[in-house]
């Protein structure tokens, strides 16, 4: 099939029909209304995992599967779990290996397309093939090439740099993710930079608190040659963090990041975590005090957001790189993460009782674990001041889990014990689709709760706003 034979459209304008509302006409044209209230708000962004490299240097993205097949962990283990080489897709193969067909690349994620049918990852790649290309036709192997070739010759062109795009897609705040030991050097970049973009760093300390993230304690001696601390002992450590905090919030960070494996924290006492400290730096402890670190790290990072106001994100429950097999041969980030049962309750409590009444903290919790929606985070949020939830997470950032979400957390919680949305992504193109997924189905939402007279119009309009715009504006503090 030829390029030519491709519907292209030059306008990249947003989608306007009727799809995720619902399918009765009464709803259906009330959630319309709200939308066109909302639709062309400007887009907060405030938990991701976009690469600042592509705004500092604002380089044409390179090809279309770099782009949008091998960074994306959702399509990446669907292909895998149906025998597709992940080598062939590009995973652990070196940028600029010319030895790699991108192209091939391409067909194959083509060619199996079907197996994304009713999925969210569908329904993404679908929307910004017609939003952001202008391309209407059916993705599969017949045609895949014609695909490829009117993607690849658009990111040629100016208005599909990063930049350019960044502000297409009406972005106002991006929030990118680094770790402890990250030197900020793209950021450092963007700050020096006259171009009006809003791109922020995000400090995720991971790699220093989990004694089991790989090269852990060389993780900590870098960790105080940057901070010119002694990090290995435990009031070093400390100080370490409260001054890599504050290069954070001088490049832009209004919050840190903690994906540990559970929600468990702890309240030892200076001395007990010196001699805990040690432990697992000595290499001999056990998975007990692996978990006990872990918990009084989040601990000390909530007193330390009490004292430099940046906002705190816990998201436990993915036990990560459920296989040695694949991690050993492609590292992280690859799809192997997989949900498990979280408990908020008990695990909470030891830094609640510490600092859960203090309004001046703001706490973020996500699970991967629906059942405690509405059993622990739902009525923790509804009572604790320093609590928020986020938004529905990786497995469930899906139209059918945001409604899940809503029906499960709203009437505990309320709107405002939540944080709007925050699409947590790589991949940088489908960041206005989901924003938009998030837009309907929150009207879909309020529009059958004014049909049951539960809410007011002129309320939901407000609240639609407020889920949309305001709401994570205040709980990422992003107007400082």
């Amino acid at each position: 099939m030829s390029k030519s034979a491709i519907n292209v459209i030059t306008a990249s304008g947003g989608d306007e029909s009727d799809y995720l509302f619902p399918a009765e006409a009464g709803p259906r044209k009330l959630a319309r209304e709200l939308y066109e209230s909302i639709r062309q708000l400007p887009i907060i962004s405030p938990h991701g995992h976009c690469d600042p490299q592509w705004f500092a240097t604002n380089e044409a993205f390179a090809d279309p599967t770099s782009l949008l097949l091998t960074p994306d962990h959702y399509l990446l283990r669907m292909l895998h779990s149906h025998g597709v080489s992940l080598e062939t897709l590009g995973v652990g193969v070196a940028k600029g290996d010319s030895a790699f067909d991108a192209r091939k690349a391409w067909r194959i994620f083509a060619e199996n397309y079907y197996l994304f049918r009713g999925t969210p990852s569908e329904l993404w790649i679908n929307q910004v093939l017609r939003t952001v290309f202008g391309i209407h036709e059916s993705f599969s192997g017949t045609t895949a090439d014609a695909i490829y070739d009117v993607i690849a010759d658009a990111l040629k062109q100016p208005e599909f740099r990063p930049r350019a795009l960044f502000e297409s897609f009406n972005i106002e705040f991006l929030a990118t993710t680094e770790s402890a030991t990250d030197d900020l050097a793209y950021h450092k970049k963007l700050l020096a930079d006259p171009w009006p973009g809003r791109i922020v760093t995000t400090y995720r300390p991971d790699n220093v608190t989990n004694p089991q993230f790989e090269d852990f304690k060389e993780n900590i001696v870098k960790f105080g040659e940057i901070t010119g601390q002694d990090a290995l002992s435990w009031s070093g450590y400390l100080e370490a963090h409260r001054l890599r905090r504050q290069d954070f919030i001088q490049h832009g960070a209004t919050a840190t990041d903690h994906g540990h494996p559970t929600a468990q924290t702890e309240n030892l006492s200076a001395e007990q975590a010196e001699a805990l400290f040690q432990k697992v730096l000595s290499g001999k402890q056990s998975a007990e005090d692996e978990e006990q670190f872990r918990a009084q790290t989040l601990t000390e990072m909530a007193r330390m957001s009490l004292d430099d106001g940046l906002v705190m994100q816990i998201h436990p429950g993915s036990y990560r790189d459920h296989s040695p097999e694949m991690f050993a041969k492609y590292g992280r980030d690859i799809g192997f993460d997989i949900p498990q049962a979280t408990d908020y309750v008990h695990a909470l409590k030891p830094l609640l009782d510490q600092f859960g009444n203090d309004p001046s903290l703001s706490l973020i919790l996500f699970t991967l674990d629906e059942t405690a929606y509405s059993r622990e985070l739902a009525p923790l949020a509804g009572v604790y001041p320093a609590l928020k939830l986020g938004p529905p997470w990786w497995f469930y950032d899906s139209p059918a889990g945001m409604m899940r979400f809503r029906e499960r957390v709203t009437e505990t919680a309320g709107f405002y014990n939540t944080v709007g949305f925050n699409d947590d992504t790589r991949a940088f193109l489908s960041i206005p689709v989901r924003h938009d997924v998030a837009r309907r189905v929150d009207c879909a939402y309020l529009a059958g709760l004014v049909l049951e007279q539960r809410l007011s119009m002129d309320d939901a309009f407000e609240v639609a706003r407020d889920l949309t715009y305001e709401l994570p504006k205040k709980a990422y503090r992003v107007d400082g």
